[in-house]
């Protein structure tokens, strides 16, 4: 038997990696049909989270695929402080699958856009992993993403290479991050299995954390740079202990219904 519901979702623009959050309640057996439905309503949206509210005010976030996104968290704060007619608040965010929620910092703009800071989870490890084809790139790994840093220009069928170096490393989600570090530009390839997506991320939270991370640890002091994104900017503060907190800007563009059969 086929259901029909109407769905309810906000569309926000954290620095371009524009970020479907849906308001109604449902199923996690149902997620994926919804997300599917939701990409295809919002062509400019790059990822789908599902959010809830429980009694103690920390919004619960779950991405499509699983995944824990900073961008996202940014956007969930804007959201919750958006229906609470408040203007600056820290936030707590938690991700479904975490022991533990992030705590993101947002403040209103007088043009309605928001500024968003948000501490980033430390990654489990840094490490120089060779590739399937024999090359040697250093690799951040973060509960739910690894992301393999590259230098500056592109590589030949780097959809292809993702998908290989994601079994190589047997990760949830890779990220290709090719990075130009003396212009300071990131161009970033997401694949993750579980939503079936591969994209080129307008601006990837997880990946400029990576590199800030993996640059303090290179260098054993605290670094501070801003990555220009295709989409955007974001900003990253990281030291060599893993601690890092991730800036960027978060726009909500509408809330939208829409029909879904399930």
């Amino acid at each position: 038997m086929t259901l029909t519901r109407e769905i309810s979702y906000v569309l926000m623009d954290p620095s371009g990696n524009r970020t479907i959050l849906v308001e109604t309640p449902v199923d996690a057996a149902d997620q994926p049909r919804i997300a599917e439905v939701l990409m295809k309503e919002e062509p400019s949206a790059e990822q789908t989270g599902f959010l809830r509210i429980p009694a103690d005010d920390t919004i619960t976030l779950r991405m499509a695929g699983g995944e824990f996104c900073g961008n996202a968290a940014m956007s969930a704060a804007v959201y919750r402080a958006e229906q609470s007619g408040i203007t600056s608040a820290d936030i707590q965010v938690l991700f479904d699958g975490m022991t533990q929620s992030v705590k993101v910092s947002v403040k209103r703009n007088a043009d309605g856009s928001w500024n968003g800071e948000v501490e980033m989870p430390a990654p489990r490890s840094i490490e120089t992993a060779v590739m399937p084809d024999g090359k040697r790139f250093p690799v951040v790994h973060f509960d739910g993403i690894s992301h393999v840093i590259i230098g500056q220009g592109m590589e030949e069928h780097a959809e292809q290479l993702a998908k290989e170096r994601c079994a190589a490393l047997k990760a949830d989600a890779v990220g290709l991050l090719y990075l130009d570090l003396e212009h300071s530009v990131l161009t970033p390839l997401v694949y993750v299995p579980g939503a079936g997506t591969m994209c080129w991320e307008s601006a990837c939270g997880s990946g400029t954390t990576a590199v800030g991370c993996w640059l303090a640890r290179e260098r054993n002091e605290e670094v501070q740079l801003s990555l220009q994104q295709p989409g955007g900017t974001l900003s990253i503060r990281a030291d060599a202990s893993g601690h890092a907190v991730l800036g960027g800007s978060v726009i909500n563009l509408h809330r939208k219904t829409a029909a879904v059969t399930l």
